[in-house]
C-alpha cells in the first residue's frame, strides 16, 4: 500500500510539474501531504514532518551555502583568470582546446551547480570552438564527461539526495568514493585528449578554404561568464 502510494505520489508530482498546471513549491508541498491524508496518516502527519526536517535540515543548509557562496564567487569574476590561463595555454590548437575545456568544466563543477557549469564553460568556449571550425558536440561532450565526475562532490545534486535518503553524513559517502573521483578525473582528461586529438586530425585533413582561420587572440574570457547563474545543486 505505502508503496503504491509513493509511486502514485510520484507521478503526480512529475504531472502536474511538466504540465506546469501547479508551482512546483506548491506540488512539492501538498501533493505529499494529501498523499499522507489519503494513506491514513493523518494523525502521525506532524510528527512525520518534523522528523524529514530534521533529518534533511544540515543537507539544505550546505547546499544553501554551496550555492550562496559560488554564486557570489562567480559574479565577483572567480573564474575569469582561469578561463583566461585556458584560452592562453591553447593557443588555437584542438587538442590543447579540449584537455583546457576538462579541466575549467571540472573547476567550475565545483560549485555543484550543474547549470552554472554548462552556461559559464559554454558561454566562455563555444566562441572558440565556432572560430575554428572544432564541432559543438566536442564542447558538450567534455563539458559532459567532466560535470558527471566532479557532481560526486558533497554539495552535488546526486550525493545529497543519497544522503537525505540514507540519513548519512557527507563523510560517509563522500569519502569512499574519492579513488574512484580520482580515477574518474583522469579518465575525462584522457578522453579529452583523445577527442581533441581526433579533432586536430579532422580539421587538418580540410582544405585551405574550408578551414576558419582564427583571427582574434585567446586571451581573454568571451562575454561575462557566469552571468545569471547559480540556480541550484547540479543534477
Amino acid at each position: 500500500m505505502l508503496a503504491t502510494l509513493g509511486f502514485a505520489t510520484i507521478a503526480v508530482f512529475l504531472l502536474l510539474t511538466m504540465t506546469k498546471r501547479v508551482s512546483v513549491l506548491v506540488v512539492l508541498v501538498l501533493v505529499p501531504v494529501l498523499a499522507a491524508l489519503v494513506g491514513g496518516h493523518a494523525g502521525e502527519l506532524g510528527d512525520l514532518i518534523l522528523e524529514g526536517l530534521t533529518r534533511v535540515a544540515p543537507t539544505g543548509i550546505m547546499i544553501a551555502f554551496a550555492v550562496l557562496y559560488f554564486s557570489l564567487m562567480v559574479d565577483a569574476g572567480l573564474f575569469d583568470p582561469l578561463i583566461r590561463r585556458v584560452l592562453r595555454f591553447a593557443q588555437g590548437d584542438p587538442l590543447r582546446i579540449a584537455v583546457g575545456t576538462a579541466v575549467l568544466t571540472m573547476c567550475v563543477a565545483l560549485d555543484g551547480d550543474g547549470a552554472s557549469t554548462f552556461l559559464i564553460t559554454v558561454s566562455a568556449l563555444l566562441p572558440v570552438y565556432r572560430r575554428l571550425g572544432m564541432s559543438p558536440l566536442v564542447l558538450t561532450g567534455v563539458v559532459c564527461l567532466g560535470a558527471g565526475v566532479m557532481n560526486m562532490i558533497p554539495w552535488g545534486g546526486p550525493t545529497v539526495r543519497a544522503m537525505a535518503s540514507l540519513d548519512l553524513e557527507s563523510s560517509d559517502i563522500f569519502t569512499p568514493v574519492l579513488p574512484a573521483m580520482a580515477f574518474g578525473i583522469c579518465w575525462v582528461l584522457l578522453a579529452s585528449w583523445l577527442i581533441g586529438r581526433r579533432e586536430r586530425r579532422r580539421l587538418a585533413a580540410l582544405g585551405p578554404d574550408e578551414r576558419p582561420v582564427a583571427t582574434e587572440e585567446f586571451d581573454e574570457p568571451v562575454g561575462k561568464a557566469g552571468a545569471g547563474v547559480g540556480e541550484g545543486p547540479g543534477t
